[in-house]
Order: structure tokens, then C-alpha cells, then sequence
């Protein structure tokens, strides 16, 4: 794949992925809640989950008009993303009541890392 339609394929990711932060976490859980809401009952966990990852959707939205400068950003979100998603994968398989996020939440955080790791062009390539 070419530099420059690594860069589209790139934005086109921002994009999917900045719409997807804003608009489908809160969806997700109220309408999976056992693949993407954590813990029983009530609690102000989901609204702050909903809250960043918004806020993080409209960053990447702004970040997809030209993602190299803000590389920073593109990384942390597939760094965060790999952390948040190891962490959520050892709570799933030592609570047997959270084992739903194993195909919810946890993939989907692997998936956004591996696909916006992927296309963000190397150091060698930018120069």
C-alpha cells in the first residue's frame, strides 16, 4: 500500500472510529449490556466511560483532516486502547459475571488499536 492511500485509508478509520466513540458507546450499553457495560446495578460508571470516549471521538474527528499532525494523539488512542483492552480481557476471565466483554468491549478496543496502529505510516516513511 501506497504512503498516500495508507494516509486515506487512515483518515477514513479516524472518521469511522470518532463517529463510533460519540455515537454507538452509549447504544452499546443499553443494548448489550453484558458485552459492553461494566459491573451490576446502578452506577455512574457508563455515563464517564461515555463521556471520554465522546470526547475522544471528536478529537479523532479532528484529527482525520490531517492525521500527521496529530500523530500523538492517533497513538495514544491505540496505546490506551491496547492497555484498556488487557486490562478489561483479565477482569473478564477472573469474573465469571463480566466473561460477556471477551466478545464486546475487549475486541473492539484490539480492533480500533490494530487497525489505526496499522495504518499510521512508520518514522522511515514520513521523512
Amino acid at each position: 500500500m501506497s504512503a498516500e492511500s495508507r494516509l486515506a485509508c487512515l483518515r477514513i478509520a479516524l472518521v469511522a472510529v470518532g463517529l463510533i466513540m460519540i455515537f454507538a458507546v452509549y447504544p452499546l450499553f443499553q443494548l448489550w449490556p453484558s458485552g459492553w457495560s461494566w459491573g451490576h446495578g446502578h452506577s455512574h460508571y457508563p455515563m464517564m466511560i461515555v463521556g471520554i470516549y465522546a470526547t475522544l471521538g471528536v478529537f479523532l474527528l479532528l484529527a482525520a483532516r490531517n492525521p500527521l499532525e496529530h500523530r500523538s494523539l492517533i497513538w495514544f488512542t491505540v496505546w490506551s486502547s491496547i492497555v484498556h483492552g488487557g486490562v478489561m480481557a483479565v477482569q473478564a476471565i477472573t469474573d465469571d459475571a463480566e466473561r460477556g466483554h471477551l466478545v464486546g468491549d475487549v475486541p473492539a478496543l484490539f480492533l480500533i488499536a490494530l487497525v489505526l496502529g496499522g495504518l499510521m505510516p512508520r518514522q522511515a516513511a514520513e521523512a
